[in-house]
């Protein structure tokens, strides 16, 4: 999972993000590339274009809706399976689910890691991330930054490991970011 997330759990306002960051942007880029993501049919629709290197999987229960250069999934299931195959084919370890928050809600708790953006800031929103037991994942990394020339305010990347992620405690391992 990747997400940027405000102090007050907030990660969007109107159907886009409650701040700028250009920091997170690169570094979202960064962490992406390459990989398959998942997202919702609202987020999607968010977005300037497709996210050129990345297969793009849109969850959506709009059977009419089409996206250009992305990939239409009826279901978490079937989203899943086909972010799974593209990693295997492409050899990648992860699959980065990117929201929204129905998505995120959904997937949350078979997720083994979240790249996570704490945004040092309260803003308003309308779109939350689901709440966050910090009891069920440990804390690899972190690194703040104060404010760039194009950021609106401090920030952290964080990264959290789920352990042990519930499918490896049952003994099967599973392919999530």
């Amino acid at each position: 999972m990747v997400v940027a997330m405000g102090e007050n759990g907030a990660i969007g306002r109107g159907g886009d993000l409650p701040w700028r960051l250009s920091s997170d942007m690169r570094y979202f880029r960064k962490i992406t590339m390459g990989k398959p993501v998942i997202m919702g049919r609202r987020t999607f629709k968010s977005l300037p274009r497709v996210l050129d290197g990345r297969l793009n999987i849109v969850l959506t229960r709009d059977r009419g809706f089409v996206a250009p250069d992305a990939v239409m999934a009826h279901s978490l299931e079937e989203g899943l399976a086909e972010a799974r195959r593209s990693a295997e084919r492409t050899g990648v370890d992860e699959i980065m689910v990117i929201g929204g928050e129905d998505v995120f809600r959904a997937m949350l708790p078979v997720a083994r890691r979240i790249y996570l953006t704490e945004v040092h800031a309260a803003p308003h929103a309308d779109t939350w991330f689901p709440d966050l037991d910090r009891g069920e994942w440990r804390e690899v990394s972190r690194e703040k930054h104060a404010a760039g020339p194009k950021d609106d305010h401090p920030f952290s990347f964080v990264v959290l490991e789920r352990d042990p992620h519930p499918e490896e405690a049952a003994g099967r391992g599973r392919l999530e970011g």
